[in-house]
C-alpha cells in the first residue's frame, strides 16, 4: 500500500533502456503532471540489460521528445535491479520479450502481477494477443521508427493514467483518516 510518503511507483521497461523505456518514462510522467499527479506517482526507466547502461536517450528519441518540448538530457541508460520488483507498483514491459523475461525473473507472483504490456493499456489494442501489443526496437531504424514509437504510446497513455488514479484513489480511501 502507498502513502503520501511513499509514492505510487511506476517504472517502464526495454532492452537497452535509451529508446523506448526513457520515452514512455518521459511521455507519462508530463501527462501525470498535467493530471496532477506528479506529487503522488513517480516514474522511471530501465533496461533488461546493461549494454547501454551509463550512455544518454538515443538522439533519435530525444529529438522526438523535444518536438513535444520534453526534455531528455538528463536521462542515464541502467540495467534493471532485481530489488525495483518489490518497489514498483506497475512495472510496464515495452516489447513481449521484456514482458517474457520480467514475468520469468518476478520472485514471486505478487511480483508477475505487476508486470503489464505498456499497450494493454490502448483499448485499441487491449483485446490483442500479447505478441500484438509490443513496441519494436526503433533503434534499428529512422526517425519515423522513434515517431511510430511515440503514437503507440501516446495511445496507452489515458489508460495507464486512467489505472494509477484508480490505484491511487483507492490507496488514499484505505488511509485511516
Amino acid at each position: 500500500m502507498n502513502s503520501m510518503s511513499s509514492p505510487y511507483r511506476v517504472i517502464a521497461v526495454c532492452t537497452g533502456n535509451i529508446c523506448r523505456s526513457p520515452m514512455a518514462e518521459l511521455m507519462l510522467s508530463a501527462a501525470l503532471e498535467r493530471e496532477g499527479l506528479d506529487t503522488v506517482v513517480t516514474v522511471d526507466s530501465a533496461g533488461t540489460t546493461g549494454y547501454e547502461a551509463g550512455r544518454p536517450i538515443d538522439p533519435r528519441a530525444a529529438r522526438r521528445l523535444s518536438a513535444t518540448q520534453l526534455l531528455s538530457d538528463k536521462h542515464v541508460a541502467r540495467e534493471w535491479q532485481p530489488k525495483w520488483f518489490r518497489e514498483r507498483d506497475l512495472i510496464l514491459a515495452l516489447d513481449i520479450d521484456h514482458y517474457a523475461w520480467l514475468s520469468q525473473s518476478a520472485p514471486d507472483q505478487e511480483s508477475r502481477n505487476k508486470v503489464r504490456m505498456l499497450r494493454s493499456f490502448d483499448p485499441r489494442q487491449a483485446e490483442k494477443d500479447l505478441l500484438d501489443q509490443g513496441i519494436e526496437d526503433p533503434w534499428y531504424g529512422g526517425q519515423s521508427d522513434f515517431d511510430a514509437v511515440w503514437h503507440q504510446i501516446h495511445a496507452a497513455l489515458p489508460g495507464i493514467v486512467g489505472h494509477i488514479k484508480g490505484a491511487v484513489l483507492k490507496d488514499f480511501q484505505l488511509q485511516p483518516g
